[in-house]
């Protein structure tokens, strides 16, 4: 078996652990950022103006974000309710398809916190091997060889768990947006179900 290719192949699993993270990262942050501004706004209106479903529905027009598609789902399927218990049933499926959408992507981010301090300790385990087997064959002439094999090894514990804490930190603060964002959804869902049609 050639523990140093799969030595290789951890170190390379790490490395795409670590750009899949900064990728989902980049356009989380984008994504969060603007769901919160386009929330803020459309709170605005539904404090300052609109009193209709129908009117509220026009002025956020065929934006794509997620504030505006909870209230075009809300207008679109407002008129189907007959009453105070089943628009409460609508405004809930309305935000739980919301919150789905909100948490898109973070099941990867949770995966790699999870995996890459294991795929370091399996790059480790394996360059120890490699490391062993190299001397097994060789013998101990170069003690600067087995250190430095001993060295590359213990690389791969460190490179997992340095993805894992960094990935980490993005998933705790995209965790705290997601709540944040929540909230702005419950109060424009709770404003939404008390306008006119």
């Amino acid at each position: 078996m050639n523990y140093q290719l799969l030595h290789q192949i951890s170190f390379f699993l790490l490395y795409g652990c670590l750009v899949l993270g900064f990728g989902i990262a980049v356009e989380r942050i984008i994504f969060y950022f603007y769901t919160l501004r386009h929330a803020r706004r459309i709170e605005v209106l539904t404090a300052n103006g609109s009193r209709s479903l129908a009117e509220l529905s026009q002025q956020v027009g065929e934006q794509d974000n997620v504030p505006a598609a909870a209230v075009r789902a809300l207008a679109l399927e407002r008129s189907k309710t007959e009453n105070a218990g089943q628009m409460e049933n609508l405004s809930q499926a309305v935000y739980l398809d919301m919150r789905t959408r909100l948490s898109r992507h973070l099941w990867v981010l949770d995966t790699i916190v999870t995996a890459a301090p294991l795929l370091g300790l399996l790059g480790t385990i394996l360059g120890i091997i490699e490391t062993f087997t190299t001397l097994a064959s060789s013998g101990i002439s170069d003690p600067k060889g087995v250190s430095a094999g001993i060295g590359t090894a213990l690389f791969a514990t460190a490179l997992g768990i340095s993805t894992a804490l960094i990935v980490l930190v993005f998933l705790n603060h995209f965790n705290d947006r997601v709540d944040r964002i929540s909230d702005h959804l419950k109060i424009l869902i709770l404003r939404c179900s008390t306008f006119d049609v």
